[in-house]
């Protein structure tokens, strides 16, 4: 039997407080996601409190996808942003420890971008 999840879809301006808020009533975040939808990149960042889920979903069109960094209020997620920009070419803005394009090194840039994305990408770090 799997539990019920709840999917919020939100904005990126509303991110960051939204974040705040799940920390203050003792969430953990459990993992950030992307994946490639078309033209547009989807982001979902997933909480656990007391073995229930709630995502917060977001669609970024992928020829400007930018998202504020929630490093600040869980540190840990620089991990997920920093793979998440070097994998999909999201801009992450403010991340706690940011790696500049060299968290992963891969033989093409942002693999996982969309074509548009791939075809238009610089050699290194953006």
């Amino acid at each position: 039997m799997s539990e019920a999840q709840t999917y919020l879809p939100l904005s990126p301006d509303a991110l960051v407080a939204k974040v705040r808020e799940l920390h203050a009533e003792g969430y953990r975040l459990v993992q950030i996601g992307a994946t490639t939808l078309g033209e547009t990149i989807e982001l979902n960042y997933s909480f656990d409190r007391a073995g229930t889920l709630l995502n917060l979903r977001l669609q970024l069109p992928a020829a400007a996808a930018h998202v504020p960094s929630i490093s600040s209020v869980y540190w840990c997620a620089f991990l997920y942003e920093n793979e998440i920009h070097d994998l999909f070419r999201v801009h992450v803005e403010g991340i706690a420890v940011d790696y500049q394009g060299k968290f992963y090194q891969t033989t093409v840039p942002f693999p996982f971008g969309t074509r548009a994305q791939t075809a238009a990408a610089p050699a290194a770090g953006n």
